[in-house]
């Protein structure tokens, strides 16, 4: 095992497919000449050129629409949103085109695309540039959805979505190109939906997904100090979900925490709730907590975006409800 940083991880998986499939491509905002604005794509235009890592203007509507239909003619493209936030001014070519096109044409075309960057808040950033948007493309039937939490589960991943015949959502964080982890040397690929239970335990059961899972780690630490024992799972995939996973996890501890940096409304940590209280309600012995963002835009002040955010002292408090401590 090599210990890498995340966005080396990143780098490594797109050049590692791209040197076994010349049909495959990275395209967006500073990916050539800058090598990647989080320097995600390094090196990437010196070893492929200029026909397949490719500088755009700022135009997100247009060159998701190129890449779309570069996909349907047999190419398989990667687009490098510099956030997600950025693919709101393209999003009807991802969520009424890619997601939709094989449906609509009867199987006739297949749209193998990777949308791809950072998502969720990355620090004093205004309410614009720090929004999670995952539960957005969930909601959309035809698009799959990844928000891994390590440089391992991120080269894995994204070689299999850069493989996969559908349009896939990938989504990273500014705040975790810098992160270091473990990353074998040879070949390897992690299926997507299938979910990862990150720490073992018996208590009570933790969801999450992405960078804010980190403050999982915390709590699960200060909560052990007290005999607590907490499961942790990552999901890895919002959509397909592991449902199987977490209802197991579920069964098992009697008790579950889901952690989301999104919005209350209508997210990942609501389905997940519905899914448990359909699915295992007679094995719940406290009723489901989840711990999102506060229900409002993002605040600049460093203070109130402090309390904005979801932390590690949330979750102590939530496990305790759930424990009746």
């Amino acid at each position: 095992m090599r210990t890498i940083q995340f966005r080396e991880a990143i780098c490594e998986a797109m050049s590692e497919e791209m040197r076994r499939d010349e049909s495959i491509y990275l395209m967006g905002e500073e990916v050539a000449e800058y090598n990647g604005a989080y320097k995600a794509s390094k090196g990437m235009l010196a070893e492929f050129g200029e026909k397949r890592v490719i500088d755009t203007p700022i135009a997100e509507l247009g060159f998701s629409g190129i890449a779309v239909g570069s996909a349907m003619n047999g190419n398989r493209p990667i687009v490098e949103y510099m956030t997600f936030n950025f693919c709101l001014v393209g999003i009807d070519q991802i969520i009424n085109n890619a997601a939709k096109m094989r449906q609509m044409t009867g199987g006739q075309f297949n749209v193998p695309i990777v949308f791809r960057g950072p998502t969720a808040s990355a620090g004093q950033l205004g309410a614009t540039h720090s929004q999670a948007l995952e539960n957005w493309f969930a909601n959309t039937p035809g698009l799959k959805v990844v928000v891994p939490s390590t440089p391992y589960d991120a080269k894995g991943l994204l070689k299999s979505a850069i493989r996969d015949n559908d349009p896939v959502i990938f989504m990273e964080s500014e705040q975790m190109y810098g992160d270091k982890g473990e990353v074998p040397d040879g070949e390897y690929t992690i299926p997507l939906g299938v979910a990862d239970i990150k720490r073992e335990g018996t208590d009570v059961t933790i969801v999450s997904f992405g960078k804010i899972i980190k403050e999982a780690f915390i709590a699960a630490d200060e909560l052990a100090k007290e005999g607590v024992s907490c499961e942790i799972i990552d999901l890895r995939t919002v959509r397909p979900m592991d449902k199987e996973a977490i209802l197991k996890s579920v069964k098992k501890t009697n008790r579950l925490v889901i952690l989301e940096e999104a919005w209350p409304v209508a997210s990942i940590s609501s389905e997940i709730t519905y899914i448990v209280q359909e699915q295992a309600f007679d094995f719940l012995d406290a009723p489901i907590q989840r711990i999102t963002t506060a229900d409002t835009p993002a605040p600049y002040s460093p203070v109130l975006l402090k309390e904005w955010l979801p932390n590690a002292g949330d979750v102590v408090k939530a496990v305790k409800k759930v424990l009746y401590k």
